[in-house]
């Protein structure tokens, strides 16, 4: 026998048996006559996908795929419809989140009027002397961008001490000044500041330190069976926008008890990929032990459905309230109140103990992540990165920055030599490009969010919405409808600002779908399981009411799922 006919033969022997077993076991589901986006690397377009189990089976031609159905496998005629793989967002907060209107409902806060109507309205239900809490609602999203004064709040609600909350940064009222005992010979110890006016006296505001309100509670709290619920209400509002897939961000262990039990108890519609939370405020070895921790949890084997992939720690404050750590000053602003003209924003881990805890991640094969908004923070962390490389190479773990907003072209060239990976939040950019470009002026937001930059250097950067409060896509606070998101990153068109916010960053729809997709699952390490729709991997996917690739630029945003399987099970459908 010839080595050809030998070769011909074993390939013969090899491909009978499965061959075999695919006409033996018909795929459930087979959906035609589409446009079916797999998102594979040639990004290909097809017309059917076959679907056995949790697994997708056949993808291509309606003649070919149609040919391996069975007696029993369920058609579904697309009409011409568009598929894509289920959508992740790649940073949310679903516990906290879920749980926001838990105690009453809050109405959208657009002005400064709203924000002291909510106050006066909550005056009249809560008994004189409880704490009233407005918590991120952000100045940047208000009409006529400031925080509340103090006098405001007292006129507001005299009898109540009053908290406007946007993270570490408040503004207080008299009387919630005189209950947390902060008068004009407060000191404050570790980061932070308390603001005077020009004439010593207190403004109200807590710059980076609002941990020092005694603020308490007047809502009712829910018990276990309310929290899962709650949740599973998220999730299916999850599921309406084509989300199949979230990363929990700062994950702490009731949260992802929950998540696992959940799923046991088959009751979980997203895969939750999840960062474990690190308060890195306190000494290195406690900040290392508690890494080590996340390390070693059961929850760290390999899952498609609830996994510990890394950590999450807090470098820097945020943009949304002026404490983000810059290169350069802030600036005096009438908006965010700030009276330091020198004024970088706030650093909360000095590099040399950054530097330990990375390497303590690395050590571990945990991908470190760190809320890094300012481009001095993020220049921080890629620093740290590139300190630990050298003995402990960081790339397989997927180093991560989140937000990463304001970027420097440096950094981005930085960030692909080592393999760091972030996740962004394009809704940052549709909701506040116009305070930043008030407060920093158009040539400085240069870098804001360079998606083109990013994906021509070849950094991995998902989208993700930082989604924190409200279930809603659209009322919640950052929104976290994946087709707005889309939608801003080609456009780089924001409310409130009429012209385009550097347009020299737009990127294509396909980067834009990829962003959603294939590139999240690298993030979130399942890109072996989901991200695009091929052969063997997990039948996560979406039908929609309109073409991405083709229609109107502007109606991106309108886009509406019809369908959305989870592992070859429906788990919404549009009425």
């Amino acid at each position: 026998m010839s080595r050809n006919s030998f070769f011909v033969l074993c390939c013969a022997i090899l491909l009978t048996p499965s061959a075999s077993s695919f006409a033996a076991d018909p795929p459930d589901l087979i959906l035609h006559h589409g446009k079916i986006v797999t998102v594979d690397k040639q990004f290909s377009i097809a017309e059917a996908i076959a679907i056995r189990g949790e697994r997708i089976t056949a993808v291509g031609k309606n003649d070919d795929v149609l040919k391996t159905k069975g007696e029993s496998t369920k058609l579904v005629d697309l009409q011409g419809k568009f598929v894509m793989p289920g959508l992740m967002d790649s940073h949310v907060h679903p516990g906290g989140a879920s749980l926001h209107e838990f105690d009453h409902p809050i109405p959208e806060m657009e002005s400064i009027a709203d924000v002291l109507a909510y106050v006066r309205s909550r005056a009249a239900v809560v008994p004189a002397g409880e704490w009233i809490v407005v918590r991120q609602i952000f100045i940047t999203r208000l009409k006529e961008p400031r925080y509340p004064t103090r006098a405001e709040l007292d006129a507001a609600a005299p009898k109540h001490p009053v908290m406007f909350s946007t993270g570490p940064d408040a503004m207080l009222n008299s009387l919630a000044l005189k209950e947390s005992g902060i008068d004009k010979d407060f000191v404050v110890s570790g980061t932070g500041q308390i603001e005077k006016d020009a004439n010593g006296e207190l403004t109200g505001m807590l710059r980076s330190c609002s941990r020092y309100a005694k603020s308490k509670s007047s809502g009712k709290s829910a018990t276990d069976e309310e929290k899962t619920q709650r949740l599973r209400d998220l999730f299916a509002d999850y599921n309406s926008v084509g989300l199949t897939t979230v990363s929990d961000r700062s994950c702490g262990e009731g949260e992802l008890a929950r998540y696992h039990q959940m799923h046991t108890d088959g009751k979980l519609t997203v895969r939750m990929m999840v960062s474990g939370s690190v308060d890195a405020g306190g000494k290195t070895e406690d900040v290392q032990k508690r890494i080590r921790f996340w390390g070693a949890h059961p929850l760290r084997a390999k899952s498609n459905w609830v996994r510990v992939i890394g950590t999450k720690s807090f470098l820097d404050g945020g943009m949304l309230t002026g404490s983000a750590y810059m290169r350069q000053p802030w600036g005096v602003s009438e908006i965010y109140s700030i009276r330091d003209p020198d004024y970088r924003g706030i650093l909360y881990i000095e590099p040399d103990k950054l530097k330990a805890i990375v390497q303590t991640a690395v050590e571990e094969k945990l991908q470190f992540t760190a809320h890094s908004v300012g481009d001095g923070a993020i220049h921080n962390l890629i620093d740290a990165y590139a300190a630990v490389n050298p003995t402990h190479p960081v790339r397989e773990t997927r180093p991560c920055i989140t937000h990463c907003n304001f970027l420097t072209k440096d950094a981005v060239a930085q960030m692909a030599q080592l393999g760091i990976v972030a996740d962004l939040q394009p809704a940052w950019l549709y909701l506040d490009a116009r305070v930043l470009t008030q407060q920093f002026g158009y040539d400085r937001v240069r870098y804001f969010q360079p998606y083109k930059s990013l994906f021509e250097q070849g950094v991995m950067v998902g989208g993700g919405s930082d989604h924190m409060q409200k279930i809603g896509s659209l009322r919640s606070i950052n929104p976290y409808n994946p087709f707005l998101a889309i939608a801003t990153t080609v456009s780089r068109r924001a409310r409130w600002y009429d012209a385009q916010f550097h347009p020299e960053e737009c990127i294509s729809r396909e980067q834009a779908i990829r962003f959603y997709t294939s590139n999240n699952a690298y993030l979130l390490f399942l890109e072996e399981e989901t991200g695009s729709l091929e052969p063997g991997k997990l039948a996560d996917l979406i039908v929609l009411d309109r073409d991405l690739l083709t229609c109107e630029a502007d109606q991106i945003a309108a886009t509406q799922v019809q369908k959305t399987w989870l592992g070859g099970k429906l788990v919404y459908e549009a009425k």
